[in-house]
């Protein structure tokens, strides 16, 4: 192949228009090209100059053509940025195997990818969400890849102008003739120079949507054929077995991290990490089969409180004030979550909401995965940990015990009320007829929940009013004949008191005081029978504590984490001082409270379980063997301090040395004299320079130790503060 020079700026000359339908249509018809044309050649001074392309050796005779090799590709939208992320070697083969037998068949085709979190129509060409709300994403079968100065990453092509290309590469390379142009309709241009270098270049018109200045519409894209010669990390695919499923319920606001993401990219950054951990710590278990991956789902309640169903958010903004709009924007998307909580209206659809939600991807999950048997966990986060946590309390299989309360031979006569004086004191004397159509009486009354009176086609509002009588007036009864036999490891300890006279008594005054000690501990409720929560015993609701009917999960969780959670300040707040050291959750085995010291709304919780002593928080270990960043950062700052103090003393013991001068010499008759004025000197000498070591040192304390000093000044030696 001759070579010739170009002339400066740019390509010398263009091979003439190859029309490819007629290649294709008449391949051994030779292309008519003038013998006396120089190819034309790329000028080093050009913008298209070889210094942004890869070095090509063009003495290398032609190879045979093969087939491109694709790979599948999805669409990802951030901030309203594109970008193309690879589908995993095992899903790509999937899809592609999948597109060509899914040709013979009428329907759609639908894969499962990405751990079975997403379905792939294949014809459609659309990626959908299977957990979560998610709009469809668009799926491309990718051959060819473009790449722009500016750009940081190759992007593909359209699967139609993937095609012409690779026709057209296929052409040129069974002809071993190159330096071909594609023109498209669109107005672009294609040169295929060789099969390491092949240009594309906008038209004037369209250069003005990618780039950023007149200088660069000259600048060509480059162009590669096939994933093999891109720069692309591509995964190998996550395994198929499961043997941990961990739901992660959100706090406050629809933004869950500093970088304001949503749930769904937080729980992908979880279970990326935990994928990591698997390779890296347990990577010949994995291989051989040993273990499974943990699966990471998010829970989204934020979305249904401030929908169109509750229509909270168009009533909050007709009060709010026009001005600083940003911030009341905030603060009703995000802060007011947590006043939302303590309203009983409220506070019932978030913990509706969570609940439905778990168990509806829960039993999804076991849908598309018939063969799981692995333990199910629980994590939230800030107010998310909160609502688990109130949620897990009042579950009712941990109170079978507690139904043993009331003996089945001994009636309760509700302080002698009949069902109809009940009913009349209520206002719904109307049901009368329909209970004791069932014969239900008030014992019986009062061992019914919502379901079985909702069943009787009584609405919600006279449910509650009549469930809540009569379980306050079970409680208030228990505890005046002391009729309430907690769980084994969960009651209240008697305590003796003495009387005016000196003489200990259990009677009356035993009773009141084990009644207000147990206001305050979490195990004397029995949450089937009260609906109430942790700590509440008189049968009304805790203090600060909403009264909602919590739904149950369909499952019990092995462990429940507390990120950053301020289970303990809320539990503080509702009046609650102590919990029982005994007390465990009806259904869940484990709780552990993770948090980061420098968290602003994270609260331990271990102090109001073990009051006597005080324990320090465990650390959890870095998985790289190393500290935490805010440990790393504290022992750094305190190396530098101590070197630059070090320095600084140095310094100044070199400045504060006495000189010793240089005395002329003396006549031997003077000797005398001059020995006893050495000797004055010497010892002047000496205590000059201890004086002055004495002020050095007081010097050197007072810089050690002016924080402790000023905080003094500052802080607690001026009155007000």
């Amino acid at each position: 192949m001759s070579h010739g020079s170009s002339e400066e700026g740019g390509l010398s000359q263009a091979a003439p228009n190859v029309n490819t339908q007629e290649l294709l249509d008449n391949p051994t018809q030779p292309v008519a090209t003038p013998r006396d044309q120089v190819p034309p050649t790329v000028d080093e001074a050009s913008p298209s100059s070889t210094s942004s392309f890869e070095m090509i050796d063009m003495e290398s005779g032609p190879s045979p053509y093969r087939e491109v090799q694709p790979h599948w590709f999805f669409c990802r939208l951030a901030d309203d940025n594109a970008s193309w992320v690879p589908f995993s070697r095992k899903d790509s083969d999937k899809l592609e195997n999948a597109s060509y037998t899914g040709k013979e068949q009428e329907g759609e085709v639908v894969i499962a990818v990405e751990g079975e979190r997403y379905d792939v129509r294949v014809k459609e060409r659309k990626r959908y969400a299977v957990y979560w709300q998610q709009g469809p994403t668009e799926v491309r079968r990718c051959t060819w890849f473009y790449k722009g100065d500016k750009d940081t990453r190759f992007m593909p092509y359209p699967e139609d102008f993937s095609q012409r290309l690779e026709e057209a590469f296929m052409i040129a390379v069974t002809l071993n003739e190159w330096k071909r142009k594609l023109e498209f309709p669109t107005g672009e241009t294609v040169i295929l120079h060789n099969p390491k270098l092949m240009m594309q270049y906008q038209p004037i018109g369209l250069q003005d949507e990618w780039v950023s200045s007149p200088s660069e519409q000259t600048r060509p894209r480059t162009v590669k054929r096939g994933v093999n010669n891109i720069s692309v990390e591509i995964p190998d695919g996550e395994p198929e077995k499961v043997d941990h499923l961990v739901f992660m319920v959100h706090g406050i606001g629809p933004a869950c991290d500093l970088r304001f993401r949503s749930i769904i990219q937080c729980v992908n950054d979880f279970r990326s990490a935990s994928l990591s951990l698997l390779t890296s710590h347990y990577k010949r278990a994995e291989q051989d089969g040993q273990i499974g991956r943990v699966e990471f789902l998010p829970v989204n309640w934020h979305s249904a409180l401030h929908g169109d169903a509750t229509g909270v958010d168009e009533d909050i903004q007709r009060i709010t004030l026009p001005s600083i709009s940003r911030l009341r924007h905030f603060t009703n998307d995000t802060l007011l979550d947590l006043f939302f909580y303590n309203s009983p209206t409220y506070c019932q659809t978030i913990v509706d909401t969570v609940a439905s939600e778990i168990n509806m991807l829960h039993t999804l999950f076991k849908k598309r995965h018939s063969d799981f048997n692995g333990a199910v966990s629980v994590v939230g986060h800030s107010l998310g940990s909160l609502i688990l946590f109130d949620l897990l309390t009042n579950q009712r299989n941990g109170s079978r015990k507690a139904r043993e309360a009331v003996p089945s031979g001994e009636p309760l006569d509700l302080n002698c009320d009949t069902l109809q004086q009940t009913l009349s004191r209520l206002g719904l004397q109307q049901y009368l007829d329909t209970l004791q159509a069932e014969n239900l009486d008030l014992e019986s009354l009062a061992l019914c929940q919502d379901g079985d009176l909702k069943d009787l086609g009584i609405p919600l509002g006279p449910r509650k009013k009549i469930l809540d009588y009569v379980r306050k007036k079970c409680l208030s009864q228990a505890f005046k004949t002391r009729a309430v036999h907690l769980p084994e490891g969960l009651q209240v300890p008697p305590q003796m008191t003495s009387n005016s006279d000196g003489n200990e008594s259990s009677g009356s005054t035993m009773q009141q005081s084990q009644f207000h000690r147990a206001q305050s501990v979490t195990s004397a409720v029995d949450y089937e029978y009260f609906d109430v929560g942790i700590g509440q015993t008189n049968g009304g609701i805790a203090k600060g504590q909403v009264s909602i009917d919590y739904p149950q999960l369909a499952f019990h969780p092995q462990t429940f984490f507390a990120f950053g959670s301020p289970i303990g300040m809320f539990l503080t707040v509702r009046g609650l001082k102590h919990i029982d050291p005994n007390y465990s959750f009806p259904t869940c085995k484990s709780f552990y409270n993770i948090y980061h010291p420098y968290d602003p709304v994270a609260y331990r919780l271990e102090p109001m379980i073990v009051t006597e002593v005080d324990l320090e928080p465990m650390l959890i270990p870095h998985h790289k063997g190393r500290k935490r960043m805010h440990l790393e950062l504290k022992d750094s700052f305190t190396r530098m301090s101590m070197d630059v103090l070090g320095s600084l003393r140095t310094a100044w013991q070199s400045f504060s040395r006495i000189p010793v001068a240089a005395l002329p010499p003396v006549d031997e008759g003077d000797a005398a004299r001059e020995g006893d004025l050495h000797e004055i000197q010497a010892s002047a000498a000496v205590t000059s320079s201890a004086k002055k070591e004495e002020k050095s040192a007081h010097f050197w304390t007072k810089i050690m130790e002016w924080p402790r000093a000023l905080h003094k000044h500052y802080f607690q030696g001026k009155p007000g503060w």
